[in-house]
């Protein structure tokens, strides 16, 4: 996997997709320093190992869930080496079981695919049909890495810069503390 060289503290000059501009325009309009490495698609937590080492900071993992009526929706972000169990997340959330939404959803919803999704695309869901969950580790780095828009640039931003990026959508998160192993 190619990763640039470089480390950059601002947009990119070149054109990016639509979503990905409202994105770094949002970052722009709150003022929220960031620094920026570009790369070929990454959408495994694998190719990420890579990206981190040159951003300093781990990246989280994203999961995009919803109920089996597909009515309810939530994005998990949670360290990316702990495992995922469906069930505590639920039990913690007093929902029915969870499960991976739909690349529909995620397109309509997020304006993003699999593998690129982040709180950033936070910003297009304007009916707040998403619920945010953090597990409470993550809440713990000084850095939570993101993908603006597509897997093709992460961004590395204060755990506090990102927290007031998501609160300007109109998304508060709901902090869950999830287990490493089932008990």
């Amino acid at each position: 996997m190619y990763i640039d060289p470089n480390i950059y503290t601002g947009r990119p000059a070149d054109r990016r997709t639509e979503a990905e501009e409202a994105i770094y325009q949002k970052l722009d309009d709150l003022s929220i320093p960031y620094i920026r490495v570009d790369h070929d698609h990454a959408d495994t937590m694998e190719d990420c190992l890579l990206i981190e080492e040159k951003l300093g900071a781990a990246i989280c993992k994203n999961l995009f869930l919803c109920n089996r009526q597909q009515t309810q929706f939530y994005l998990l972000m949670m360290r990316g080496d702990k495992p995922f169990k469906t069930k505590f997340l639920s039990a913690q959330l007093g929902c029915a079981r969870l499960s991976f939404a739909d690349e529909g959803h995620m397109a309509d919803l997020l304006h993003t695919v699999p593998g690129s999704v982040s709180a950033l695309e936070l910003l297009f869901d304007a009916e707040h049909q998403i619920q945010l969950v953090i597990d409470n580790p993550l809440m713990e780095d000084t850095y939570i890495s993101a993908h603006p828009g597509l897997s093709c640039s992460t961004l590395r931003l204060a755990r506090e810069d990102l927290l007031r990026y998501v609160s300007a959508t109109g998304h508060e998160p709901v902090i869950v503390d999830l287990p490493i192993e089932e008990a």
